[in-house]
């Protein structure tokens, strides 16, 4: 749990569902293996079409990754749209390139992946330190180094996103505490976060959100805690 300075009381750490798109479904894979990624249709939604799926989930807060069109392959546009409108709040990854790859009614993620050098131009929007093997794609650079430099640009906040963590419940890194600590705005962590346990250890370390999906349809992560937007224990 995380302590307000502002208040007296103790604020939860927020629960946020990841959906990732790839031709007009959701899927589900392992380790940024995306060439691997197949339809989620073994999981608590009967259904890997976009907006079903998340009538079954109703969660919150929703995180999307437009897998297309981060490999410029194609888009979501109008499903993204449509499934914002479901959600309370709605943070998409859709590949942006440049400022003019904004898109309005969502909280925009800028993934360092896709972005190029220039961050400056992206204010109000998130931004994804992306993560493979412990470097940030694709600079190679630390990602403390990376959040560090964050904190000269005009972002509403940070998303440190493991992706070789992703779908494989594979647990947290031991340096959390530290990695917070390099970054002073909202923060929030994605991959590998096996269940309630990891939950506990990210909320300790002083992190706003994390964003889920294995672990919710494993059973390991309580499906009500999305729908309530924030952790409960």
């Amino acid at each position: 749990m995380i302590l307000n300075p502002n208040s007296d009381y103790v604020e939860h750490m927020e629960c946020i569902l990841a959906m990732d798109l790839k031709g007009g479904v959701v899927v589900h894979g392992a380790k940024g293996r995306r060439e691997t990624y197949a339809p989620l249709d073994w999981g608590l939604a009967a259904s890997a079409e976009p907006a079903a799926y998340l009538a079954d989930m109703q969660p919150k807060y929703l995180y999307i990754a437009d897998l297309d069109r981060i490999c410029g392959v194609g888009d979501h546009d109008r499903q993204v749209k449509e499934l914002a409108g479901m959600v309370e709040r709605c943070y998409v990854d859709r590949g942006c390139r440049s400022p003019s790859d904004l898109m309005g009614g969502v909280v925009n993620v800028i993934g360092t992946e896709t972005a190029g050098d220039d961050l400056a131009g992206y204010a109000g929007s998130y931004l994804s330190v992306d993560i493979m093997d412990g470097r940030v794609v694709p600079s190679g650079e630390a990602p403390r180094s990376v959040l560090e430099q964050a904190e000269a640009l005009p972002f509403a906040g940070c998303i440190l996103l493991h992706i070789s963590g992703v779908g494989t419940g594979c647990g947290l890194p031991v340096d959390l505490e530290d990695l917070r600590a390099a970054y002073g705005g909202r923060l929030l962590w994605g991959g590998g976060v096996s269940g309630v346990r990891d939950l506990d250890v990210l909320e300790g370390a002083g992190f706003d959100g994390a964003i889920v999906a294995t672990g919710v349809h494993r059973g390991t992560i309580p499906l009500e805690w999305l729908r309530e937007g924030r952790t409960c224990s």
